[in-house]
């Protein structure tokens, strides 16, 4: 289709980020430079990224029909699910419509921003060939435009997973979540900022995505700020008035319930965005990197980084679509590119592959990994935080890993040949 020959620059990078090529480069580092990797050879390594890129090339070859139905369907129900809600709160005045509104417009909302609109711009669907359902195209129901959030988050955040210094994503700039991050005395309040951040949270990632931390670095001028402040401006102010002005306005006398219902709305999908995706990036087990793990990063490397640096909420099929299946943040961040609806079938894969090779797989239902993720900053809003989150760190890692090391041995040792022995 005529649409889909012509390829912003900023989807080109995007795309050449994304898996099976990656950031990788052809040759495995032999330096393993944490905990859970020390066990494994380079060799070991690039087995595992044999292994999962098998996996990656079974399920792409067989996407088809049922998938394209499938998100479909979830895009017919969220459409569904906003003109109830927004139908209902034209009686907001009653007070049970302006509940079953509210409620119906902020699940809308969510299914938008998390099942759809998250995965159509990482690519996910492109393959269909459908205009209307393809990365290039898509503008969701968020504050941020949808080509700012893709190069911080398709590129930088998926490139550069859990590298201090290069994912920005870290903290989002206003948190301390990782104990390698320098204290500072703003981080004292950082259990309150991180509360307001919930609430807010579309408005905190579209001012993120500004990268407006360049122009106190130097590296940037508000001039070169300005169009994409324009942008985001027009984009937000499309949001205001369709939320707080048109749609309410349209129900007359329940003006003020109705603006109040799509205010909560609005709060309700931001919060639990937050918390899924704090869920999955943030529990204390997580890993981070310094730069150095960058230097002639394989392909298998950089599939290992992901898995250090991820974590799965587990739960019912509900809570995974919910989520945007970001409840599976191991198999997303692994690829991102993949409908999302796979994730649920590779899982029980990819955590096999963690066994066997003794690497950590991070999972747990959403109330312990949010519980900790909570504790986390809090305790992290002091300085230190070393010796605490290391020593979570290593409780985390599977016996596996002890497996792992004894069957290598056990294998190099029935490859000797008689003289070697």
């Amino acid at each position: 289709m005529t649409v889909l020959e012509t390829i912003p620059e900023h989807i080109t990078r995007i795309n050449d980020a994304k898996t099976p090529t990656g950031p990788g480069r052809p040759g495995a580092s032999t330096a393993h430079i944490t905990p859970s990797t020390e066990h494994l050879s380079a060799e070991d390594i690039e087995r595992l990224g044999v292994e999962l890129q098998a996996i990656r090339e079974r399920v792409m070859s067989s996407l088809g029909d049922e998938d394209a139905a499938y998100i479909r369907r979830v895009i017919r129900t969220q459409r569904g699910l906003e003109v109830a809600g927004r139908v209902l709160l034209l009686g907001a005045l009653f007070p049970p419509a302006f509940l079953a509104g509210t409620a119906s417009l902020a699940l809308a909302k969510i299914l938008e921003n998390m099942e759809i609109g998250h995965n159509v711009l990482h690519g996910q669907w492109d393959w269909m060939r459908d205009p209307e359902i393809h990365s290039t195209n898509w503008e969701w129901d968020f504050v941020s435009t949808a080509a700012s959030w893709q190069q911080t988050h398709n590129y930088l955040h998926h490139t550069y997973t859990n590298v201090r210094g290069k994912d920005r994503d870290i903290g989002y700039n206003v948190l301390r979540v990782d104990p390698d991050q320098p204290w500072h005395p703003a981080y004292l309040f950082q259990t309150l900022t991180n509360a307001g951040l919930a609430m807010i949270f579309e408005w905190g990632i579209a001012a993120f995505d500004l990268e407006l931390d360049q122009i106190q670095r130097g590296e940037a001028t508000w001039k070169d700020k300005l169009p994409e402040l324009k942008k985001m401006g027009r984009k937000a102010g499309k949001q205001a008035l369709k939320d707080f002005v048109v749609f309410p306005a349209l129900s007359g006398p329940s003006f003020v319930p109705a603006a109040v219902g799509g205010l909560l709305a609005n709060v309700i999908r931001n919060v639990w965005s937050h918390a899924v995706i704090f869920c999955g990036h943030f529990p204390v087990e997580v890993e981070t990197f310094s730069e150095e793990r960058l230097e002639n990063e394989s392909q298998a490397e950089w599939y290992v980084r992901q898995m250090l640096g991820s974590a799965n909420i587990e739960g019912s099929v509900l809570l995974h679509i919910m989520t945007g299946n970001l409840s599976h943040q191991i198999e997303h961040h692994l690829f991102p590119d993949m409908p999302s609806r796979r994730y649920r079938t590779i899982a029980p894969e990819i955590r096999d592959l963690c066994r066997r090779y003794g690497l950590p797989y991070h999972a747990g239902p959403m109330w312990k990994q949010y519980g900790g993720v909570l504790a986390k900053i809090a305790r992290l809003s002091f300085p230190g935080g070393h010796t605490p989150v290391e020593k979570r760190r290593r409780r985390a890692l599977p016996a596996g890993r002890f497996a792992a090391t004894a069957l290598r041995r056990v294998r190099d040792g029935l490859t000797r040949t008689p003289a070697a022995a």
